[in-house]
């Protein structure tokens, strides 16, 4: 995957996603629907709920807003994923990022509103996502920091389904989340 864009992977029941950062240093953001009913979509809170933890790795199962299991991790080399803050949009930009003085910039969030749409997936639907490889952490005081992703290259984060599954991946377009730079993220199904 290019920097900076998306893509949708439907995934059967028992198929393994596989997420690769080929450069190191950049976060991919992950959302999913259940591929029978999209209105059935990732839950960040009650996946941070039922592992009883803010960093999922291998042997943790990703759960629904309805509260089925999705997917179970079955791999992970970093142990490092993010599940506090929103795909970035252009309003992050706008808010957060006055250097870029309102100007237009590829995002997350609209690289999964385009990944997503042809199955049926509006925006408003798309919420709280996956962002693999991200490090956010809390200072004491509950200020929220980003640190460059923790990754090498040839990092890997796999996910097994265990429902078939539309899948709205990205190559994050935050530079900030990204050690300044955007780079490519690999991915395959097997």
């Amino acid at each position: 995957m290019a920097p900076q864009t998306g893509v949708l992977v439907p995934l059967a029941a028992g198929q393994v996603l596989e997420v690769v950062d080929p450069c190191g240093e950049q976060v991919s953001d992950f959302y999913a629907v259940m591929q029978d009913d999209i209105a059935e979509c990732f839950s960040a809170g009650r996946t941070v709920d039922y592992n009883n933890t803010l960093y999922p790795s291998t042997g943790h199962r990703l759960w629904s807003n309805r509260s089925s299991v999705m997917a179970t991790i079955v791999a992970d080399s970093v142990g490092i994923h993010d599940m506090t803050v929103t795909p970035c949009s252009q309003q992050t930009f706008d808010i957060l990022y006055p250097e870029f003085d309102g100007a237009p910039h590829p995002s997350c969030f609209a690289n999964l509103c385009g990944a997503l749409e042809p199955v049926g997936v509006a925006p408003d639907h798309i919420g709280t996502t996956l962002n693999i490889f991200m490090d956010v952490w809390t200072s004491p005081d509950g200020e929220l920091h980003i640190d460059p992703p923790p990754t090498q290259a040839g990092d890997v984060f796999a996910i097994r389904a265990e429902a078939d599954l539309f899948v709205g991946l990205t190559a994050c377009s935050a530079e900030k989340s990204n050690a300044g730079v955007c780079k490519p993220i690999d991915y395959r199904v097997r």
